[in-house]
């Protein structure tokens, strides 16, 4: 008996119970949790597997309708990458799915446009006569009677598909093309005349001076302002004074009517202000030098300051 009672009033070795609260209390849940990862993990990689520009111009040419568009704007998105920019088999089958888009969604061909002129410059012919041809058809000519004639799009789906495609034409590097963007200056829609004085800046050549000269008159400031960064890409003065605006936060704060958006790095005023001093730098005026100077010391933008701050090293 007293051995029986010794056995039972002896303590007990509390790193003998170790293993096993250990294995109840923490590895059981933690297997759990992590088969539990693996199983999300599993299921995540196969909704968001990467697809080939090849699949999505697939998607955008034989896919249902409410998956064409959706899947012409991710095309778009991964012509942000260099290596695929530079593929050039592509362009065959963007060129076609472009084309096959003409009756249809708009929303298609305004990122088809997107995507085409994001490949590297020049553009072939082919996807330059497409786009050409692009402007004077329903599914980018947008007019005031053609919305009702088009299932149920709006003006805005229409025009934003014409503006894209006069962005993509700027995005060319073919001289040619000037002539045929001139004549959309005459447009009374701002939007149009604003990317149009952007491509015609951004095409070599010096075909479109007079008509970048005459957009520094405009109504818009957009369009000014456009202009006078275009004609600055081409070396010429002109639009000096309209710089100067750009240079201006006063002025510039009294023409922009949007605010900062309070959690997103925007702010368009800055924006343009920035815009205005790389024209500045590149244009590399002494006329302009004391409006850089100044934003350099004085300006309430970070951003603003360390833009003059590279223009002036240019300006010297």
């Amino acid at each position: 008996m007293e051995k029986l009672v010794e056995r039972e009033d002896a303590p007990r070795n509390p790193l003998a119970a170790a293993p096993a609260l250990a294995i109840q209390f923490f590895l059981i849940p933690l297997a759990v949790v992590g088969v539990t990862v693996l199983v999300y993990l599993g299921f995540r990689s196969m909704l968001t597997e990467e697809r080939t520009p090849a699949e999505y111009l697939a998607e955008v040419r034989y896919g249902g309708w409410s998956r064409q568009w959706p899947a012409a704007y991710e095309l778009s998105r991964l012509m942000e990458d260099p290596q695929v920019r530079a593929d050039r088999s592509l362009v065959p089958e963007l060129v076609k799915a472009f084309d096959d888009a003409k009756e249809g969604d708009p929303r298609i061909r305004r990122y088809l446009a997107l995507a085409i002129g994001r490949l590297e410059p020049p553009l072939p012919k082919e996807a330059i006569d497409v786009l050409t041809k692009a402007l004077d058809e329903p599914g980018t000519a947008w007019t005031p009677d053609i919305v009702s004639r088009i299932n149920g799009w709006s003006e805005i789906d229409i025009n934003e598909a014409r503006i894209m495609t006069i962005w993509a034409l700027g995005s060319s590097g073919d001289a040619s093309v000037v002539a045929r963007l001139v004549p959309l200056f005459d447009s009374t829609d701002a939007g149009v005349r604003k990317i149009v004085v952007y491509a015609l800046g951004a095409l070599p050549g010096d075909a479109q001076l007079p008509t970048l000269s005459h957009a520094l008159k405009d109504d818009a400031a957009d369009v000014r302002w456009n202009a006078a960064v275009a004609l600055a890409r081409h070396d010429s003065a002109d639009g000096v004074p309209v710089l100067k605006e750009m240079l201006d936060r006063a002025f510039v704060e009294q023409t922009v009517k949007r605010d900062v958006r309070q959690y997103e790095d925007q702010d368009p005023v800055a924006d343009v202000m920035i815009s205005g001093l790389r024209a500045a730098a590149a244009l590399n005026d002494p006329a302009l030098k004391a409006s850089v100077e100044g934003l350099s010391q004085q300006d309430r933008s970070l951003r603003v300051r360390q833009a003059a701050l590279e223009a002036l090293k240019t300006i010297g």
